[in-house]
């Protein structure tokens, strides 16, 4: 028989003897996994980044803290430092996920029971996903709700599976073999931990990095290292920003100023324009009353429009300085959104961060030279652009209003009211009566155009002229004479008349005077000596001779005759 088939002893020896220590290392590496996270190792830091520490645990990979296992700011170790870790698992990149406390993992049911009194915390593998959540090997068979596994959906679920986990015993019924244990509580703990760490480390005024966790229309909301920081839209830029999608974007990186930080409320306001120059801080050396400029109506209020000059600089046109022709009610009415203009600086107040803009000045003042071109006695034609109660105004050019005053509307009647004989639209033919430029004043009158009996009558007589008029009354040493309808004069008398006035009826000439003047004058021219002047009396018709003829002032002034 052939000895082929007889194993050789050399062999088998060399076979069982490797098949052996293969056995041996599964079982120690095993034994060693299931020990991990119930004993300590002795770590030894090797290197340390901005977010973890590495260290040395004696395997062939190295472990990996994170720094939040150092609550204190004084405590990040450095490289050498030893301390005791417990091993939680393993990370996808290889590295042993370490934690400064002892967890331990639970062998029988009395340990389970020790854990499950203590609410302590315990370490657990995933072996699968079953409905309503996840299995986990505690030491025995329990369940993880999927509402307590600290995951959002069913993939997430997955990604679980194979894992070691940190979690607490919620329900331990040992007569059932019933467990129930909780990932969520653990983490909301550790990351309350990981809160009030940041909150004691961070200081007003401080710079951070961030990345942004979730956009809305007021603001971003910032993870700066386990806590939520709010940058509000206004704070975003120091020019206007209508939404804060229009600058940032979900999982940007960015640095940005600790403004407020609320420790009771857990509440930390972040600003991103306060790491740039404030623009107002050089405004008054860049933009002085006076000058010209341009900018883009960002947006329009009833009261004014607002105009950016450059970002977070922005300036306001109040209504009342948009235009010199007409009163502007809405700004809308004058200029829209996104319009660019030309306006003029009128003042700029960098403490209360305002700078005045107007608009009309851009265009240039209308009344620089109306001290040239309406000068009193001027006659204009204009359009009537509104009526009160107490009289008309007329636009004589761009930006420059006349008022006729009710009383200087017409000469033949007396008026009550402007619309009684204008009407808004209406052209209009006055006479420029007075100007003060310093309240921007124009008085104008429309009857001083149209002629009168008085200016007729002046017109048709010269100095020296003697006249037939009726005394309508004396006081002192004047007396008031009615030369014909609507035509008054003043006479200088020599002394008051002592007699008691004759009544007459008004309008009817006083015969017997009438008859006693021609009876005197006839006999004067018969050769007679002139006789004394007689008395002049209320009523009486007399000659009187013209000493004063003043067509401006629209004046007769006379003297006695007889």
């Amino acid at each position: 028989m052939s000895d082929t088939n007889i194993p050789d002893p050399q062999t088998t020896s060399e076979s069982n003897e490797s098949f052996e220590d293969i056995l041996s290392q599964y079982e120690k590496s095993h034994s060693r996994r299931a020990e991990d996270g119930s004993k300590q190792l002795e770590g030894t830091v090797v290197a340390v980044s901005a977010e973890s520490i590495f260290l040395d645990i004696g395997y062939k990979s190295e472990g990996i803290l994170p720094l939040t296992a150092f609550p204190g700011a004084g405590e990040v170790p450095k490289p050498g430092d030893k301390f005791p870790v417990s091993v939680k698992g393993r990370d996808p990149e290889g590295y042993y996920q370490l934690s400064r406390t002892k967890v331990s993992r639970p062998t029988d049911w009395s340990a389970l029971e020790q854990a499950f009194a203590q609410k302590a915390t315990i370490m657990g593998t995933v072996t699968s996903v079953v409905k309503g959540g996840l299995s986990v090997d505690v030491g025995v068979r329990a369940f993880l709700p999927a509402s307590r596994s600290a995951t959002r959906d069913a993939a997430d679920l997955e990604k679980l599976v194979g894992q070691e986990i940190r979690c607490r015993i919620t329900k331990l019924d040992v007569t059932d073999e019933d467990v129930v244990v909780d990932r969520r509580a653990v983490a909301e703990e550790e990351e309350r931990v990981v809160k009030e760490r940041r909150y004691s480390e961070m200081t007003e005024g401080e710079t951070v990095r961030g990345t942004v966790r979730s956009l809305t229309d007021y603001g971003a909301f910032v993870d700066i290292g386990g806590v939520d920081g709010l940058l509000h839209v206004s704070d975003i830029a120091w020019g206007r920003i209508s939404k804060p999608e229009d600058v940032l974007f979900v999982g940007q990186e960015i640095e940005a100023r600790v403004l407020k930080i609320d420790a009771e409320k857990r509440r930390i306001s972040l600003g991103l324009k306060q790491l740039q120059p404030d623009p107002w801080g050089s405004a008054a050396e860049k933009y002085r009353a006076g000058e010209r400029i341009c900018g883009t109506v960002t947006h329009v209020m009833d009261f004014g429009a607002f105009v950016e000059l450059e970002p977070g600089l922005e300036g306001l046109i109040h209504v009342s300085e948009m235009s010199w022709a007409k009163k502007v009610r809405a700004a809308s009415d004058f200029v829209k959104p996104g319009e660019t203009v030309e306006a003029v600086v009128l003042g700029v107040a960098p403490a209360e961060r305002r700078i005045s803009l107007g608009l009309k000045q851009a265009l240039g003042d209308p009344w620089a030279d109306v001290a040239q071109r309406l000068a009193p006695g001027r006659v204009i034609d204009g359009v009537v652009t509104s009526l009160t109660k107490f009289g008309a105004f007329v636009q004589l050019s761009e930006g420059a209003e006349g008022m006729i005053h009710v009383s200087e509307i017409s000469a033949e009647k007396r008026i009550n009211h402007p619309q009684e004989v204008l009407q808004v639209g209406q052209s209009v033919r006055a006479q420029v009566i007075a100007l003060d430029t310093e309240r921007r004043l124009i008085r104008l009158s429309m009857k001083q155009l149209v002629p009168t009996s008085l200016e007729e009558y002046i017109a048709e007589h010269n100095h020296g002229d003697v006249v037939t008029g009726r005394v309508l009354d004396e006081a002192g040493d004047r007396a008031r004479v009615e030369l014909g309808e609507g035509i008054l004069a003043t006479c200088r008398i020599a002394a008051p008349s002592p007699a008691i006035a004759e009544p007459a009826s008004p309008g009817k000439a006083d015969l017997s005077s009438l008859s006693a003047m021609l009876q005197s004058r006839w006999k004067g021219s018969a050769g007679n000596a002139p006789s004394k002047p007689e008395a002049v009396h209320v009523g009486q018709i007399r000659s009187f001779r013209i000493t004063n003829l003043d067509p401006a002032a629209k004046k007769i002034e006379l003297e006695l005759v007889s």
